[in-house]
């Protein structure tokens, strides 16, 4: 597998530091934040490690789950007529 060495300064490592879990590489932690969407298993698997480990939903976490929430009561999905 290619490699690329990056550099960040401190601020961003604490923040990308704090969402590593035990065993998991800094790569892991970046595709999950920006690669594809979550299936709602992988959220489930998610959350689940996530308490195991000590870790709370943070604020803003809860606050972007609400919006979505909303915003899909505003356009709800349309099934075909058979």
């Amino acid at each position: 597998m290619a490699v690329k060495t990056i550099t960040i300064d401190l601020e961003a490592y604490e923040l990308l530091a704090r969402r590593k879990a035990e065993g998991q590489s800094f790569s892991q932690v970046i595709k999950e934040h920006f690669g594809r969407p979550l299936t709602v298993g992988e959220f489930k698997s998610r959350m689940r490690r996530d308490l195991e480990a000590g870790r709370r939903l943070s604020e803003e976490t809860l606050d972007a789950i609400e919006r979505v929430i909303q915003s899909r009561k505003d356009d709800p999905v349309r099934y075909p007529r058979l």
